[in-house]
């Protein structure tokens, strides 16, 4: 389980562009940061970059004693703002495929459904789902196939109140079992969280 994670003196360039460069920080396990920083800035590349999906111009980004590979092909997970969800599946479908893709199987993909309030749309079209509804069946697969670093792109949108406060009883208690958070975000996160500001 990863349970540090480093970034030293980290730059990234996208589109003939630099988005920033020389940006350094470490979480240790329980730690959470809030990426922040106007649109633009580079905070979707940073955890795409962590998650191994976009190269570094310069830098380094460690994992504490686990390996750089091991950690990206069963370390973290990686929820983007889209949802990234096939709309023709049912919710069931998708939510067992993203499961036993991540690890998980189908008991732990049920369980994660009761949690996130998913059972009663189970047999639905991801199509017909709510915006609300299809970020909790994305966030679903956290529970579903838990691993140690979650990487997420603004994971409150679009979530009502009530369900911003129990993502983050589930933050929270991802963070008491020894996880990592780090994620991009535009308003406040519902934990205590550091701030990283990118391109200030």
């Amino acid at each position: 389980m990863i349970i540090a994670l480093d970034l030293r003196g980290v730059a990234v360039r996208r589109g003939g562009r630099s988005l920033f460069c020389g940006l350094s920080l470490s979480l240790t396990a329980g730690e959470a940061c809030a990426l922040t920083g106007a649109n633009g800035a580079g905070k979707t590349s940073l955890l795409r970059a962590v998650a191994g999906l976009v190269p570094l111009e310069d830098g380094e980004i460690g994992f504490g004693d686990v390996e750089a590979g091991e950690a990206r092909g069963g370390g973290l997970h990686l929820i983007g703002h889209q949802d990234g969800l096939k709309p023709a599946r049912t919710t069931r479908e998708e939510l067992d495929f993203w499961s036993v893709w991540s690890g998980g199987d189908k008991a732990s993909a049920l369980a994660a459904a009761e949690s996130l309030d998913l059972i009663g749309l189970l047999d639905l079209e991801v199509r017909r789902l709510s915006a609300g509804q299809r970020r909790r069946l994305a966030l679903a697969r956290l529970l579903a196939a838990p691993r140690g670093l979650w990487l997420l792109d603004e994971p409150l949108s679009p979530l009502d109140a009530s369900w911003r406060a129990r993502f983050g009883a589930m933050m929270q208690a991802h963070l008491a079992g020894g996880g990592l958070i780090l994620a991009a975000v535009h308003d406040p996160l519902p934990i205590t969280a550091r701030t990283l500001e990118i391109g200030a």
